[in-house]
């Protein structure tokens, strides 16, 4: 059976800043995503709100690049996944990890959260951080070489849009120049790529994008939705109160007020580097700066036990539709219990020695891929296509 019901919708803006980039930085809030609740066989339908950053682009628009974002997926006619995870696109594969620590990182609670890249001080690598913590680093990077030879993006990508419901996301975005200054991209370096027309009188949901580019001279915000149905009321996220962790009125950690990092957080999370004291500091020299995610998993009891078990069968059925590869290719076996968002979780392991285009598709094929799913949720917990297993 050949799966072929990944066409993906983008509502994305891609910017050069013309010079060498050694960061990225972008926010949104937790804004709940939604899917119709219909049988959708062999068909890999997802929402995802990323930032990627693509160091060197000297050969290759397509060149590796790394990404990290929210992302929600429906498995199954009554259920889905939701939460944050990074990927790394390098020379022959690639890899991708759930985020699953932080502050209710799987909860459409409206709350701030933060997405970082950072290149490392020595070497062609970068750091991911995610609510100003490092929860990862690359392999296979290129080396940041002068003039507009790297790009950062942002915004929304879409597999199977007519099933989905995505109400208002505002994307504020920075990037880090040469001399570790943050800085917005000019206007001028930026460039739309939507692929589904505007909403409007004639055209309706569910086959068109609402989307606003805020700015001046530099890009400010990106809002984008996609609606399921045309609007009724104000979007979702309007008038939603700042959610805020719980910290130690008088904590310190790694040189960062919790107090005031979390007020940023809820209130104003894009210019934290700049309000927030010692918080771009530690961002670039330790890349722990948030206690907040230490301090919400004090107590987390395991939820493995938590629910029937998905079959092995079902996983394989989810993972060929999104590895693109035939069921009868794949392997599934029990993997050890996997740390989530929920706490421990049992888990399974897919594995195909298949030709697959991988979980970001660009025209190329690679041999193989590892995958491990929740057995709770069937959420995607880490993968590796191609060599990057080998580096794994």
């Amino acid at each position: 059976m050949i799966y072929a019901g990944n066409i993906t919708s983008y509502a994305m803006t891609c910017s050069e800043p013309g010079q060498p980039m050694i960061g990225g930085f972008a926010t949104w809030r937790n804004i709940p995503i939604t899917f119709d609740k219909v049988d959708t066989p062999n068909t890999t339908v997802t929402a995802a709100n990323y930032l990627r950053l693509t160091p060197n682009t000297e050969d290759s628009p397509f060149a590796n690049n790394i990404e990290i974002g929210l992302y929600a997926e429906k498995t199954g006619k009554t259920t889905a996944t939701y939460g944050p995870k990074w990927t790394e696109l390098g020379n022959n594969g690639g890899k991708t990890k759930a985020i699953t620590a932080g502050v209710d990182p799987a909860k459409p609670d409206g709350r701030n959260h933060t997405y970082m890249l950072v290149r490392q001080p020595t070497g062609n690598q970068w750091d991911v951080l995610y609510d100003f913590n490092t929860v990862g680093s690359t392999t296979d990077q290129l080396k940041v070489v002068p003039g507009a030879t790297n790009r950062i993006d942002t915004g929304l990508e879409l597999m199977g849009h007519r099933y989905i419901n995505v109400p208002q996301i505002a994307n504020r975005m920075q990037f880090m120049d040469g001399n570790k200054t943050w800085r917005q991209v000019a206007t001028k370096n930026t460039a739309k790529v939507v692929t589904l027309p505007s909403c409007s009188a004639t055209v309706k949901p569910p086959n068109c994008f609402d989307v606003k580019l805020t700015d001046k001279t530099n890009f400010a915000q990106w809002t984008v939705s996609k609606l399921r149905k045309p609007a009724t009321a104000a979007p979702t996220t309007a008038g939603a109160q700042p959610m805020r962790a719980r910290v130690s009125s008088s904590a310190m950690y790694n040189g960062v007020n919790q107090t005031a990092l979390q007020r940023c957080l809820a209130d104003d999370a894009d210019r934290c580097l700049e309000t927030v004291p010692g918080l771009a500091e530690c961002v670039r020299t330790i890349g722990q700066c948030n206690a907040a995610p230490a301090q919400a998993r004090a107590g987390l009891r395991s939820a493995a036990a938590q629910g029937p078990q998905i079959a092995a069968d079902a996983v394989a059925e989810h993972a060929a539709a999104a590895f693109n590869v035939g069921p009868e290719s794949i392997t599934v076996t029990p993997a050890p219990p996997q740390t989530t968002a929920a706490g421990e979780e049992a888990a399974w392991q897919v594995t195909s020695a298949q030709a697959t285009p991988g979980l970001r598709p660009a025209g190329r094929t690679f041999t193989g891929f590892t995958a491990i799913y929740s057995a709770r949720t069937s959420q995607l917990l880490e993968a590796c296509w191609g060599d990057m297993c080998h580096d794994a």
